[in-house]
Order: structure tokens, then sequence, then C-alpha cells
């Protein structure tokens, strides 16, 4: 990264970076081209960890697929990956939409994620492998009997087919979303860059030379699809939380909770953005680009999302808590106040009250380290809140149960008998949880030397909106709004 000695001048004692689009594309476009350490030692970090995932992987496969206890930390880091980086472009999407400024660095940080859901896909794949089929009396929110005539009617992989189809669709409008949003800047790398890389540029720029007609529908574009983007995140996690998740504790049948489960992604996906963002900063050399200004924008929606958080927690508890049916008083004593009470308790501390006590605090959201601690928290909590859920929902064959047999609506109607011992990580499991993070990151690490991390096309027209004036006796930048 060049210094600020090299580009931009001061304006009154004002450092203001980069005052021209030329210099913008100068220095991103050989700031992309050079190959850091530190971009490298992650590389090899992340490649190691996706390894172990892959020993873990093997492990578990040698002790069979018929138990699906033994994949419970498989579903969770599945779910924790859906629910952080697969949500991480909806930054984007959201701010570009509300036509915000500030978001024009972060952009790009935000939509690289959406390479990350294709590391998502593959996690997918064997939990459709390990899922039985309707017909063999599962509990399931599908409408299927095998003694009638109408519902028998519905396909047996009728969970695999839909959640299939989602989860390749909500991939495939990321990849697009991603591939609309760096069109410009390929077609930048064409020009400037030379190699594998101009190739690479020239092959997906498409013939991008500028024209009116084609910022027009790229802009149109990139609103339709980041649109479906969002819609079918919600619907992704409808059916992951209903088919992979509900229908496999007995007694736990919640309106909200799909749409909480969504929710949760969004405050986790900001949080996600919020760390890239600061890695980006301290090691990648985006300084002049990545300022206090994101951190403090992003910060203060991070807030807002852990109040929505507990809003949401808190309206399907009282439910349970005050319905006080055997069923749901064996859920939440599975879930909750049981055995995974301490995992109950560190997603609750961690993910609502870390960041709603320090986040209040104006010193701590208008900083570089509190929203990134925050960030860390948030991201923690997470994870142990899918522990809570995940882990007792796939472990819920090796307990006891109590069942109506031969009346009607009974596979809806069990509760449970006894409330298991936790079920604890072997080595397996923790190599699995190391390799899904190590995965998620390479796959991002990978997709940023393919296309540049900051927007460039975003960062030119800011160059064009802004200038700093004389304001008394100091300086403050003018911005103007695009119509």
């Amino acid at each position: 990264m060049a210094s600020h000695t090299d580009n931009g001048e001061y304006v009154e004692g004002m450092y203001v970076p980069f005052t021209s689009p030329t210099e913008v594309v100068n220095d991103l476009v050989n700031n992309h081209v050079k190959v850091s350490d530190m971009w490298l030692r992650g590389v090899v970090a992340a490649s190691i960890l996706l390894v172990l995932g892959i020993i873990g992987f093997v492990m578990n496969v040698m002790e069979g697929v018929s138990d699906r206890a033994v994949w419970a930390y498989y579903a969770l880091m599945f779910s924790f990956i859906l629910t952080t980086a697969s949500a991480a472009p909806m930054v984007a999407i959201a701010t570009r939409m509300a036509n915000a400024h500030w978001r024009r660095p972060i952009s790009r940080v935000a939509e690289l994620w959406s390479a990350a859901g294709l590391f998502s896909l593959l996690l997918f794949i064997p939990m459709l492998w390990i899922l039985p089929p309707l017909n063999d009396g599962r509990r399931s929110l599908w409408f299927y009997d095998v003694n009638d005539a109408f519902f028998s009617r519905v396909p047996i992989y009728s969970p695999h087919i839909w959640m299939s189809a989602a989860i390749l669709a909500l991939v495939a409008l990321g990849v697009i979303l991603l591939w609309l949003s760096a069109m410009p800047d390929l077609a930048l790398m064409r020009e400037h860059s030379t190699g594998w890389r101009q190739k690479w540029a020239a092959r997906l720029s498409k013939g991008w030379v500028g024209s009116s007609k084609q910022w027009n529908m790229l802009y149109h574009r990139m609103g339709v699809v980041g649109a479906f983007y969002f819609m079918m995140l919600v619907f992704v996690h409808f059916l992951v939380s209903t088919d992979f998740l509900m229908a496999l504790v007995p007694g736990w049948i919640d309106s909200l909770y799909p749409l909480t489960h969504a929710a949760n992604s969004l405050q986790a996906g900001v949080a996600t953005v919020i760390l890239t963002m600061f890695f980006l900063r301290k090691f990648g050399g985006y300084e002049d680009y990545i300022t206090l200004d994101q951190f403090w924008a992003l910060s203060k929606l991070l807030f807002a999302l852990s109040l929505l958080w507990f809003w949401f927690w808190f309206s399907s508890f009282n439910v349970f808590w005050y319905g006080k049916k055997p069923s749901e008083q064996a859920v939440l004593g599975y879930l909750m106040t049981g055995a995974y009470q301490p995992a109950f308790m560190a997603g609750f501390v961690l993910s609502f009250l870390t960041p709603m006590w320090f986040m209040m605090w104006n010193r701590v959201r208008k900083s570089f380290w509190g929203p990134a601690v925050m960030s860390v928290s948030v991201l923690v909590g997470t994870f142990f809140d899918k522990l809570r859920y995940y882990v007792p929902a796939w472990s819920v064959n090796d307990i006891g149960i109590v069942q109506k047999l031969g009346e009607p609506g009974a596979a809806h109607e069990m509760a449970l008998d006894n409330l298991p011992k936790v079920n604890m990580p072997g080595v397996a499991d923790v190599f699995i949880v190391l390799g899904v993070f190590g995965g998620a990151v390479l796959f991002y690490l990978l997709a940023s030397r393919l296309i540049p991390p900051i927007n460039i096309w975003e960062q030119k027209e800011l160059v064009l909106y802004k200038f700093h004036k004389a304001y008394h006796r100091t300086e403050v930048m003018v911005l103007g709004k695009p119509r």
C-alpha cells in the first residue's frame, strides 16, 4: 500500500487521500497485485485447519452415518456458516439500497463472503445423506402419510429436494451479485494488469466499456439480485430451522423460531463484516479506505440487532414458559435450562448482554477496537447459541421417547421421557469445528485474490461526489448525493 506521502494532499493541515479517480485506480490495482506475507500466512493457516476438518469428517464417516448424534457438531458448524458468512452480503445489499455513502469501502468486503457460500454448499451435501426420507416414520412438518392416498403423493425426499434447490439458489445469487458488483473493476484490471489476472478479468468483464446503458443495467440488476438474495436467505433459514432442527425434537413447535433463525443471522453477518474490516485495515493495508466512519456506522447497526436478538428469544420463550404443557416444559429443559444451560447462558451473555451494555457507550462505538471486540463477542455467542440448539436436536435419537401410538398426529405430540446428558465433542468434532472455520476463511482469502476486496468503481464515484472546503477555522467535507 502506498504511503500517505505518495497519494493525496494536505489541505489546511488536513490529509485528503486520493484527490482524483486515477489515483484511486492506480493505488487499488497495484495493491491487489501484491501478495502480502499476511495473506500467505492466512492461507497456510486456513488450509491446515481445513485439512484437520477433512480428517475429522473421515473419522465420523468411519463411525457410520446411521447415528445422527455423531454428526451433531457437523450440523452445528453448517448452521454457523449459514448464519455468519452467508448473511454478511446483506450488509452491502441493505446499505446500498439505503444509498449510504459510508458503505462504499466495505461493500465488496461484505460481498466477498458470497464465496464462502460455495463452501457451505459443500457442507450441506452430507446433511442430505444423513437425514432419512419421510417414509421411515421420522418426525416432520411435511404432510406425508403412507396410508393416505392424497398425502402419500408427496415426494418422500421433499425436505431434501426443496432445501437443495433453495441453497443452490442462494449460493448462485450470491455469486451473481459478486460478479455484477466486480464487473467494472474487472474491466479496470483488464486494462491495467498483466498475466493471468488480465486474462481472468477480460473473460469475466464481458466487454464492459462503461456506457450509460451498461451502468443503468448494472444498478438495476444489483438491486434485483440483492432483493432476491434477501428473500432466499430468509427462505433457506426457514427450511433449515424446520427440517434440520425443530422437526428433530419431539414437542418443539414454534412458529416464530424460523424467523428468529433468520434474524439472528443478520446480527452475526454484521459482526462478520466488522471483524473482516478490522483485519483488512490492520493487516491488509487499507487504512486509507476503511476508516472510523465504517466502524462507527456498523456498530450502531450491531447494537440495534443485539437488542432484536433478545426480542425474538423472549417472544418464543414466553409462549413455552407460560403454556406449561409437559412437552413444552420438556423442550425448555432440553434446550435451555437443563444440561445445555451453560451453552444457553454463554449465548445469552455474549450475543445480547455484552453488546447491549458496551455498545450503548459512544466511546466504544466510535472506535476501531470497540466494534471489533464486540463482534468477536457476538460471533462466539452465536456459536454457543447454535450449539445449544443443533447438538441436542441431532442427539435426540439417543433418548427415550413417549409416543401415543395409533393416535392421529402422534408424531407431533411426543414428549421427552428423560433428558439426556450433554453430547460432548470428541476429537473428530473438534477437528470439524476448526476445519469449517478454516474452510470459510480460505474461500474468502482465495476470492480476494481474484477480485479486489475494496470496490474500486464505488471509490471513484465517492471522489467525484465529495470535496473539502474551508469552514471558519477548519476544513469540512461536502458530500453530494446521486440522483
